[in-house]
């Protein structure tokens, strides 16, 4: 079986997170959008640190469609269903309440403190979270998502994140592999700060000690099976996907975000995660 893992231009030679992982299936490393790769040369093109689609995304999904079902994983239709956060409107399970303001609405007033994110980011870019006497900025950042075309999810913050930070719980072919607790990353009130490269992330993202590998209570287990198995109902089995959860308004796990386009897996936190990657990716 021939395989790629699809790359973006800033790295060329993929990600530390699935150099391992490539060395055992033999994959090598091309750019999503380099027009000279013949994609129908490979078994399967497994997307990866594909890091700068947000910001192109129709592009995107119109490669996605153009590798093909067979091909691609994961598949287009479950990338184009996991591209735009509206999808948590979709999914029937628990998630932080939500409000969607489309172009052309505008901010209420809120008294508790919010969060404000784009329904196509990657990285925690445009995001931020504000207190009530900080509406004008909150104004100012859905007018930033809003003039860009995209629409802003608007939701209370969840001070539980505070002390127990999320969890991910990650599924590789179909089958729980690991879980993982990552640090808060809106850590102050106002526009998270981004690193200083192409396409960035916020800056966060970069600490050496935001992850760490973990266990998952019954009920964060439960939430990730329920998630999961809807997008497999709905898609098939996701070669990989990653369910994050944060406390809800009672302390109850509630659904965050479904990463299954290009998540950072943090294998080297936890062993036989990479073998198990690799024996998902020969049996997709």
């Amino acid at each position: 079986m021939r395989i790629a893992f699809a790359t973006c231009a800033i790295w060329p030679d993929g990600r530390a997170d699935d150099i391992d992982v490539a060395k055992i299936v033999g994959a090598e490393f091309r750019i999503w959008d380099d027009e000279s790769v013949d994609w129908s040369a490979y078994d399967r093109v497994v997307i990866r640190s594909v890091w700068d689609y947000s910001h192109r995304v129709d592009q995107f999904v119109e490669w996605c469609r153009s590798v093909g079902t067979q091909r691609l994983r994961n598949t287009p239709e479950l990338v184009a269903f996991n591209v735009d956060k509206r999808y948590l409107a979709v999914l029937q399970a628990p998630v932080a309440p939500t409000t969607f303001l489309e172009p052309g609405h505008d901010l209420s007033a809120f008294d508790s403190e919010i969060v404000v994110k784009p329904n196509v980011s990657a990285g925690a870019r445009d995001t931020g979270r504000f207190l009530p006497e900080a509406a004008d900025q909150a104004a100012a950042l859905v007018a930033v998502i809003h003039a860009s075309g995209r629409t802003a999810l608007v939701q209370p913050y969840l001070a539980g994140v505070d002390e127990l930070g999320e969890t991910s719980v990650l599924f590789f072919g179909g089958m729980r592999s690991h879980v993982l607790r990552k640090r808060p990353v809106l850590r102050s009130a106002g526009i998270a700060p981004l690193a200083d490269t192409a396409h960035a992330p916020a800056a966060v993202m970069f600490d050496a000690d935001l992850v760490s590998a973990s266990t998952a209570t019954p009920a964060e287990f439960a939430l990730a099976d329920v998630v999961h198995e809807q997008i497999t109902e709905r898609f098939g089995t996701p070669l990989y996907a990653r369910i994050d959860m944060i406390p809800g308004p009672e302390g109850e796990p509630v659904l965050l975000e479904l990463e299954a386009i290009e998540p950072n897996l943090y294998m080297d936190l936890v062993p036989g995660s990479v073998e198990r990657l690799a024996t998902a990716i020969l049996a997709s």
